[in-house]
């Protein structure tokens, strides 16, 4: 079984866990990787930008010249689509959603591999305690400088307590943390982060919900 070491704030290991192979250490499946990626970058496109047809474009109401006898092609408005100024022909609107379908072992899949990619790249930190008394950024910067990360892009994942809220006020202002909870976290963030930082609460959860 997988384990991994349980630090204090000051960065001195303190005893070591055992973690799920099942979720921190299978082979990474790069394609189902991609896919969730991909997937969750799509969702996270709005699709509110939008054009106008030639109905929706101002001007345009009278005939530019006579249907016949000037020798130029017909021309019904200025607002036809090969005008400068008219409508355009099947261009997006507000409707449009851009979001992928995955299926649910893919994302499951996927989710473990960038799990197991970061455990194998010794990149989790596991704190013994991260328990803010008050909200005090400077002292989270020291914590990142005691595991020697403070110079990394990290992801800190919280438990869903309110425990953890003096944390978070802590942690949010920096700019190279970005603050998740375990059932909330993408996959483009779990690889987009150099150093993974949370509590053994928040390591059960990730287990409970990819077993």
């Amino acid at each position: 079984m997988a384990k991994l070491d349980i630090v204090n704030v000051l960065g001195k290991k303190l005893s070591t866990i055992d973690i799920a192979d099942e979720v921190f250490a299978i082979k990474p499946h790069n394609q189902a990787m991609f896919d969730l990626v991909l997937a969750e970058r799509a969702s996270l496109r709005q699709g509110t930008h939008s054009t106008k047809t030639r109905t929706e474009v101002s001007g345009g109401g009278r005939k530019p010249w006579k249907q016949k006898g000037t020798g130029r092609a017909r021309q019904g408005s200025i607002r036809s689509p090969q005008w400068r100024g008219g409508g355009v022909v099947f261009g997006p609107t507000p409707e449009r959603n851009y979001s992928l379908k995955i299926n649910r072992k893919v994302k499951k899949l996927a989710l473990k591999s960038g799990w197991s990619y970061k455990f194998s790249k010794d990149q989790l930190y596991i704190v013994d305690n991260m328990e803010f008394q008050s909200p005090v950024t400077k002292d989270f910067k020291k914590l990142l400088e005691n595991l020697q990360i403070n110079k990394k892009k990290v992801l800190l994942l919280l438990s869903d307590n309110q425990k953890d809220y003096n944390t978070y006020l802590s942690a949010r202002n920096i700019s190279n943390v970005v603050v998740y909870f375990p059932r909330t976290v993408l996959l483009d963030d779990i690889l987009n982060a150099d150093a993974i930082l949370m509590q053994e609460d928040s390591l059960r959860l990730i287990e409970g919900g990819l077993k």
